[in-house]
């Protein structure tokens, strides 16, 4: 299954703001340091915008930030409002299907089921999940500056004595 390159740049998107603790992004910003079409990012943030993931700041000083922290932003939920449909072959359209065996085809309910492990899979994780290894990935950015998440301190159980 191939995803279409609208989600590709939304979960991109995602990613780039999940770096981004403080402060706005704007698409020119975004656009320049993944190497593709501002126009493009338009739509994307705006549908992004629209599904809630990001809110937007309008004007000079404006940009996007996400909506909600990274570990509330479910992988799955973001593709299946990205994506068109999932009919990954001609015959998962039932009234445009042109293959004469699609009503007794077996391979019609293999690949059904394909699909939804697919997004299954994609429900198991968040934004936060993608973004564990933060460093490395602001370092792949022409300019991006991470603030650092604190680190969370082990947690000092106290010493049980016990009873003779």
């Amino acid at each position: 299954m191939q995803l279409t390159l609208y989600t590709d740049y939304s979960l991109r998107v995602l990613v780039y703001l999940g770096l981004k603790d403080e402060g706005l992004s704007t698409i020119t910003e975004i656009s320049d340091n993944y190497a593709i079409s501002r126009n493009h990012l338009v739509k994307v943030v705006h549908n992004l915008s629209n599904n809630g993931f990001i809110h937007t700041v309008r004007g000079k000083g404006g940009g996007m930030r996400l909506a909600f922290s990274p570990d509330e932003i479910n992988i799955g939920t973001v593709v299946r409002a990205t994506e068109n449909n999932f009919n990954i072959v001609e015959c998962f359209e039932r009234d445009d299907s042109s293959c004469p065996i699609t009503p007794v085809c077996a391979l019609k309910g293999a690949l059904k089921e394909a699909s939804r492990n697919f997004l299954a899979v994609l429900d198991r994780y968040t934004l936060a999940d993608v973004l564990t290894n933060r460093d490395e990935l602001a370092a792949s950015f022409k300019s991006i500056n991470i603030v650092e998440q604190p680190m969370a301190q082990p947690s000092i159980e106290p010493s049980m004595k016990m009873s003779s």
